[in-house]
């Protein structure tokens, strides 16, 4: 049996329940204990470490929903190893792994091979999703090991596309009730009618799609995520969906918040990804609804230079290690708070996807802790990222709040620019009935 190991953190500022608390922290091997004013160690432990944390705010570590890991098949950019302790610099406890790899994710088989991949390598705690073909429903529906099921109705990198009605209402029908289909929303029609007219995905390729989508999670009562939104108009549609009763959520990605289209032509290929950065008003559009958004997901999709300097660049833009200075520095700005931070990136996630374990400051969950100085600023760069695809479209820009110290189960796995995580560390997540 293992001993019981005591941890206090002390003098830190807490995020609990929406509200900034000044407070010490217990911990009792991988869960939170409780926590308090001047809180002392419970007269059954006469031996404890203390760990002095005043001047740092606690957060929950994050759980990032959608993340491309690219392990199998493509290593050279990202692996288990390298996109995990990415993402601990980037205080991410939790990853979901997308599902189009290399082979893809689609069966038992190649689902248990990522498995055994990740955890070897993995240093933070992870989840895997498995992919829709046109011809897996039932034993996509049946892999209830798997985080979620993903759809790609449009096509992006890799050759998982389902654009044909009679497998994508299989898969609809197929999904448990409890389950949740996320599903990338561009319709390939339309997508490959504007390619011909040397348009590139323009936003009616996404809202056609995500009404169309909302109109089979109305149909079935499955549960819809939609993936990375990136207009105004996506989100008046959900927010209607969801007033008439449909069972529908959704994210969007940083990168869709900060960048926009003259951004793209600044950034050249660093600046390409599925669906494409938008124009202004569709930015602006997305921080003015912010209301009617659940989640923010990076979306981290990571490309070595070479490739994005190509002659066919793919898509996709690395995400992990900026996605909470990014949401800090807007909270420094007055256009979110600490508490919308939370919610957007550990408490809503945990909850949608059923991890009880996950998501919040609250005795008896897991101690995976984000401590940062609030106030300290500093300008992104690509020295120094874990991701081993190098770059960050967001280099040179100053942003205020540095993470200090992330804990993961109890343990620090990430002190002052370091990962001291050891790979394997990190675990598949137990979902469950969220707490």
């Amino acid at each position: 049996m293992r001993a019981m190991q005591l941890t206090l953190l002390k003098g830190g500022q807490l995020v609990v329940e929406g509200q900034l608390l000044t407070a010490d922290l217990a911990i009792v091997n991988e869960r939170i204990l409780g926590y308090g004013a001047d809180l002392a160690p419970p007269p059954e432990f006469n031996q404890f470490d203390t760990v002095d944390v005043s001047g740092l705010t606690i957060l929950p570590g994050l759980v990032d929903v959608h993340v491309h890991l690219r392990e199998p098949g493509a290593e050279h950019k990202e692996d288990f190893l390298s996109g995990t302790r990415a993402a601990l610099a980037g205080c991410v406890t939790t990853v979901f792994g997308m599902p189009n790899t290399t082979p893809t994710i689609t069966t038992r088989t190649s689902l248990d091979q990522a498995i055994v991949l990740a955890d070897e390598k993995a240093v933070c705690d992870f989840g895997l999703y498995v992919g829709g073909t046109q011809d897996n429903a039932d034993e996509a529906a049946s892999l209830s090991d798997a985080v979620g099921l993903k759809l790609y109705i449009g096509s992006s990198t890799g050759d998982l596309l389902v654009d044909q009605f009679e497998a994508q209402i299989a898969h609809f029908m197929a999904t448990p009730l409890d389950r949740i289909i996320a599903v990338h929303a561009e319709d390939e029609a339309a997508v490959r009618h504007y390619a011909k007219q040397g348009q590139r995905r323009p936003p009616i390729c996404a809202k056609l799609s995500t009404a169309y989508l909302l109109t089979l999670a109305e149909q079935t009562g499955r549960h819809l995520h939609i993936c990375h939104v990136t207009t105004r108009d996506e989100l008046t549609l959900i927010r209607q969906a969801k007033e008439r009763g449909v069972r529908v959520t959704c994210e969007v990605s940083p990168h869709h918040l900060w960048l926009n289209t003259q951004d793209e032509q600044r950034l050249g290929p660093y600046g390409r990804c599925n669906p494409p950065l938008r124009d202004e008003p569709d930015r602006t559009g997305l921080w003015e609804h912010l209301d009617g958004v659940d989640l923010i997901a990076t979306d981290h999709a990571p490309h070595t230079r070479a490739e994005k300097e190509s002659g066919t660049p793919p898509a996709g833009i690395p995400g992990l290690e900026t996605m909470l200075p990014l949401l800090l520095t807007a909270v420094t700005e007055g256009r979110m708070s600490l508490a919308d931070v939370v919610s957007f990136t550990a408490t809503r996630p945990a909850h949608l996807f059923n991890l009880p374990d996950k998501g919040s400051i609250r005795p008896n969950k897991h101690a995976d802790l984000t401590l940062v100085d609030l106030n300290e600023t500093w300008t992104l760069s690509d020295d120094g990222l874990e991701t081993r695809c190098g770059w960050t479209p967001f280099a040179g820009m100053d942003v205020t709040g540095r993470v200090k110290q992330v804990w993961l189960r109890g343990q620090c796995v990430y002190r002052e620019g370091s990962v001291v995580a050891e790979p394997g560390y990190g675990q598949r997540v137990q979902q469950g009935q969220a707490g």
